[in-house]
């Protein structure tokens, strides 16, 4: 072989090893703040999983991060606003503050009212189980997607602003946040405790039923596993605040796609949503978006990577 062939040939291969080994010794996060204020997102490992390279940071309008979260990672997600930290990266947040006083939350979790994505890596051949969740109430709109995974890999959260729907004896924060209807009453029978503290004695209420209308596939209560549970294998995630702002632009630019019949109480009367045909699939179950460019750029690299190792076979 030419020298100069064989010497691009070893980087090409050691560039095909780090793409590969990428996927095996880990998962990308990519989070994505499609709000129009800055989002401080926070992070929270859960006990017996490493701490991340940060747990938490600013991201403007428009910003976005990636993470490498290593498999058998368990933990939270969430995004704070309203936050005023000063030049030594000491302050609050007026929603999802994590009470650290500062930007990094440093193994401190979101106080409630909070929208939460909760995800559990799997190891080896182990699935991957995600959630978005309302148990802890409601702070700003999130969606997670999986991308280049095998399984359901279903797409999951909550686009609605509910804040703008919250009941008046759960609304928080100035009406910036809702609060389950466990954070505002403190009673058994809606934070699932005592005597209610099993799926056959805890049932939906009055108040995690608006949750559940407004956003189906999200928790909105303790043992809303059934429909608000997701799986998936070997992904890659993204996680995006305020979705529907980019959801309405990329379903004006692709062909429309069939809708079922909207659930029942969906947003089917929002303005913001009637403009996004995938994204009012979404909330009824029956999302079949085109691919995102996080998943794009995954099944790129896929293909340039092929085209490399068959080019140089072929010398």
């Amino acid at each position: 072989m030419n020298p100069i062939f064989s010497c691009f040939f070893s980087r090409c291969s050691a560039l095909v090893l780090t793409l590969l080994l990428r996927g095996v010794s880990g998962t990308t996060f990519a989070i994505t703040n499609r709000c129009d204020f800055t989002v401080w997102p926070g992070i929270l490992s859960n006990a017996g999983s490493s701490r991340l390279e940060t747990t938490g940071f600013e991201l403007s309008s428009g910003g976005s991060r990636s993470l490498e979260v290593p498999v058998g990672w368990s933990g939270r997600f969430w995004g704070r606003s309203g936050c005023t930290f000063d030049a030594t990266g000491h302050g609050n947040c007026t929603t999802g503050d994590c009470g650290s006083g500062q930007v990094e939350c440093n193994g401190a979790g979101a106080i409630p009212p909070a929208t939460l994505a909760e995800f559990t890596i799997g190891s080896g051949s182990q699935q991957d189980f995600y959630d978005v969740s309302l148990v802890d109430g409601y702070n700003l709109p999130m969606i997670v997607e999986a991308s280049g995974g095998t399984g359901s890999c279903a797409s999951t959260g909550c686009v609605n602003d509910l804040n703008q729907q919250c009941p008046a004896e759960l609304k928080a924060n100035e009406g910036q946040a809702c609060n389950s209807a466990c954070g505002a009453f403190a009673k058994p029978e809606y934070c699932c405790s005592g005597a209610y503290g099993s799926p056959t004695t805890c049932k939906p209420s009055v108040y995690s039923e608006i949750f559940k209308t407004a956003c189906p596939k999200s928790y909105s209560y303790a043992y809303d596993d059934a429909t608000s549970t997701f799986t998936c294998s070997g992904a890659n995630y993204m996680i995006t605040f305020c979705p529907s702002l980019t959801s309405q632009k990329s379903s004006r630019d692709s062909s429309p796609v069939t809708t079922g019949t909207p659930a029942a109480g969906s947003s089917a009367e929002d303005p913001t949503v009637l403009n996004a045909p995938w994204l009012s699939n979404f909330i009824t179950g029956d999302s079949s978006r085109t691919l995102s460019s996080f998943a794009l750029h995954s099944t790129l690299i896929a293909s340039a990577t092929s085209s490399l190792l068959l080019f140089f076979l072929s010398l």
